[in-house]
């Protein structure tokens, strides 16, 4: 198979956005998340995460949720639970909100189209199950790129799968940033991540403390004295793998970085 791309598009400009949290919790939030997306200009694709959702849902049928630095540990039940509510109740819905806004929206998993080929796991340390790893040189960028020039906004749920049948969850930061990668070859690329927060906070309950610009050295020390923690640390380790393959811009934002009234611009990412 040709996952290479062509040189048509090369200095056309795409979007990739990442959405997850509370944007997706709050209906104020996504609503205008929805709005600004949808009036974008130029190439765009919307992935979304959906994690806290599939914990309620989780505990609602008496399984309990299990994470590690901010990495699922997905058993064949969680495996059940996450494929219905990303690629079913989450994007589907996402989806058809975009349809309303003249967006015309394609909700994707990585399965279809064979976009998004992954590889389980290894066990390590930890068993982290029914999670899925990417090789971007793997990715159909080729066929990603024709659905973006057919004028459709593909939308991708959290979800891979390993070319043998099975699904495999795998983080949605991360296949936010093997798509800007995999398609950097053919577009200057800009990839945002916009969750609850106004950008990466140096003291969480404060939202005006916004660190405005992180290097890789920042990170580091950021890490060891605990500023940044959990769910933070693979959405930056994904955001410099990014940078260091091609990718243009990265930011880290919330939904106040696309209000033009209250703009907070968030954090930016530098090497």
């Amino acid at each position: 198979m040709d996952h290479g791309l062509s040189s048509i598009n090369c200095m056309k400009k795409l979007t990739i956005l990442k959405i997850g949290g509370n944007v997706l919790d709050d209906t104020s939030f996504l609503q205008s998340m929805l709005d600004n997306f949808a009036s974008m200009n130029g190439y765009k694709i919307l992935i979304h995460g959906g994690g806290k959702i599939a914990n309620v849902i989780m505990k609602q049928m008496g399984l309990e949720p299990k994470m590690v630095d901010g990495r699922r540990i997905t058993d064949e039940k969680t495996l059940e639970v996450v494929t219905q509510v990303y690629a079913g109740l989450i994007n589907k819905n996402l989806v058809s909100q975009l349809q309303a806004r003249a967006c015309n929206a394609i909700g994707l998993t990585g399965a279809d189209a064979n976009t998004i080929p992954a590889v389980i796991r290894p066990v390590k340390e930890i068993d982290y199950g029914f999670v899925g790893d990417i090789d971007v040189s793997m990715i159909n960028a080729l066929t990603i790129q024709g659905l973006l020039e057919m004028g459709l906004v593909p939308v991708f749920a959290p979800l891979t799968h390993d070319s043998h049948g099975t699904l495999l969850n795998t983080n949605a930061d991360t296949i936010a940033s093997s798509l800007a990668i995999a398609l950097a070859k053919a577009f200057t690329v800009k990839l945002i991540y916009c969750f609850e927060k106004n950008g990466v906070l140096s003291d969480p309950n404060n939202e005006s403390s916004v660190i405005n610009i992180i290097t890789e050295k920042d990170f580091g020390g950021y890490k060891a004295n605990g500023t940044i923690h959990s769910g933070m640390i693979p959405k930056l380790d994904n955001a410099f793998a990014a940078l260091k393959s091609g990718v243009s811009e990265i930011a880290i934002c919330g939904p106040a970085a696309f209000n033009t009234i209250s703009f907070i611009p968030g954090t930016t990412i530098h090497l």
